[in-house]
């Protein structure tokens, strides 16, 4: 029995969630708040959620690892496929987990009604505990880029894209690479039930999205384990979307990051949407862009992902 430490409002938990729901491993959900969280926090060596203890009670961290892990004990149900179509599942994850993720943040915390449902439901009722979550929100969205309204639109702008092409995407195959799901369901699912299918805000932008409404709240847990993946260097529709989305966006954001960590800075700006943005910066998304990296340097025969690195301009950002 696997355990999930974590929160339903929390991004990488229902990430992990979806996972564990495709894996078809046998889980429970416990609220982070409802377990010990100083001895959780000790043995993962992180205060982030969410932490997963396996069966022969390891306490780990960190979605994309944590699935690498989970593939190889559930054959047929990877999340992160062999070869090429793994990088591609790859790349595109980290395109949503370390660039459209501020999209949920500044959904949830620039909308005042959105704030006060996320901040009472995440406190359990509690309001003075609920006022200081409230708090922390608009400082993660400074953080994010977000604090501008020209950032703000451009957000919502980008992640209504898409949804359009997602929308687009589940009247064609019953996931968004193929007819089997990837680690890039996961993510787009686990954004969606944790926030965008959940604040009452998005939540009233993703309503003009039926068939991706329906995906996330039903049609998405019924997969068989069945299905293939759609064939490269075309793959669908839905990844050539996001992979042209990612030059101008997440690959100015990334190396910005890169050099600002090199140089030991503790922010950086970015020039995004025609506007220069400042950003804090962290090590975790040069770690995980080095992830990519390492995952495109063990390929046995690479030229299918450098024909797409080349088309879209993303080469320079994945490069070690």
């Amino acid at each position: 029995m696997y355990t999930l430490y974590g929160g339903e409002l929390s991004l990488f938990t229902r990430k992990l969630e979806a996972a564990l729901i495709f894996y078809k491993a046998s889980y429970e959900f416990v609220p982070k708040a409802k377990a010990d969280a100083a001895l959780l926090e000790a043995r993962s060596g992180t205060h982030q959620v969410p932490v997963l203890t396996t069966p022969e009670n390891w306490v780990i961290a960190d979605t994309t690892p944590i699935m690498s892990l989970l593939d190889g004990r559930f054959p047929g149900r990877e999340m992160f496929p062999a070869g090429e179509h793994g990088v591609l599942v790859h790349i595109l994850e980290e395109h949503l987990d370390e660039w459209i993720a501020r999209t949920m943040v500044h959904y949830r915390w620039h909308y005042a009604e959105s704030a006060k449902f996320a901040s009472m439901r995440m406190s359990m009722g509690n309001e003075e505990a609920a006022a200081r979550v409230a708090a922390w929100g608009p400082r993660a969205c400074r953080a994010t880029g977000t604090d501008s309204e020209q950032q703000r639109q451009a957000a919502e702008d980008e992640y209504v894209r898409m949804l359009t092409a997602a929308e687009a995407q589940l009247q064609e195959t019953e996931f968004l690479l193929g007819d089997r799901p990837t680690a890039l369901d996961c993510i787009v699912l686990g954004g969606l039930r944790a926030h965008t299918n959940m604040d009452p805000d998005p939540k009233r932008v993703v309503a003009n999205f039926p068939v991706v409404v329906d995906w996330a709240e039903r049609r998405a847990d019924t997969w068989t384990g069945s299905g293939e993946l759609a064939p490269l260097p075309a793959s669908t529709a839905f990844a050539r979307h996001l992979l042209g989305e990612m030059a101008t966006t997440y690959v100015p954001y990334v190396l910005g990051n890169q050099a600002a960590q090199n140089a030991g800075a503790k922010a950086f700006h970015a020039d995004i949407y025609g506007e220069e943005v400042s950003y804090l910066s962290r090590p975790y998304p040069e770690h995980s862009r080095q992830m990519v990296a390492n995952r495109i340097t063990a390929l046995d025969t690479p030229e299918v992902i450098a024909e797409l690195l080349g088309q879209y301009k993303l080469a320079n950002a994945f490069s070690d």
